[in-house]
């Protein structure tokens, strides 16, 4: 039980740590990271759903985000950083989060989540508070362009959230607590 536990607590500080890295050294070099990652995600939900450009250009503001996941039988870990953009006044707010859950799972997936906010309360309280969200069921077998994931779209609370999975294998019962907060080194 020991070693088990003690393979989760570094499993855990490598996920954290290696996810949570935006590159670079200087606070420009890890904002322009972030915001890479952003354009590079966008663009690849609007190859496969062209119809949400649209959606996020008339919405008050969107948030992208890159997290790495990682499952161990009982237990789930992952964090990851990302960027919300006001629509409305052209700024960003880099961000990061962190999750934590129980279930049944095993494997690692690196995935990206897009939010796209139908109302400026919604974003604000966002950026403001952070956000939580739970339970999460998937399946993931992808490796650059080879593979398939099972991701999706879901709306709750006035977002609309879009997964797409980069890389990993994972397969995923949970039930999780995902925190969203302000990178303060960043902003």
């Amino acid at each position: 039980m020991k070693r088990i536990l003690a393979l989760i607590c570094i499993i855990l500080l490598l996920s954290i740590s290696g996810c949570a890295t935006t590159g670079g050294k200087s606070t420009v070099d890890k904002r322009q990271a972030v915001l890479n990652m952003k354009n590079e995600v966008l663009s690849d939900l609007h190859k496969i759903r062209p119809d949400v450009k649209s959606q996020i250009s008339r919405a008050p503001g969107y948030a992208v985000f890159s997290n790495v996941n990682i499952n161990v039988v009982f237990a789930s870990f992952g964090g990851g950083h990302g960027v919300v953009k006001n629509n409305k006044t052209g700024k960003h707010t880099f961000m990061k989060m962190g999750e934590v859950g129980i279930g049944l799972g095993l494997g690692v997936k690196d995935f990206r989540a897009v939010f796209v906010f139908h109302n400026a309360d919604t974003m604000n309280r966002f950026v403001e508070h952070g956000w939580a969200l739970g339970a999460q069921a998937d399946a993931a077998a992808k490796a650059s362009e080879k593979g398939a994931a099972v991701g999706g779209e879901l709306t709750v609370d006035n977002i609309t959230i879009y997964q797409l999975t980069e890389a990993g294998l994972a397969l995923q019962a949970t039930i999780k607590g995902t925190k969203y907060w302000k990178d303060t080194s960043l902003n």
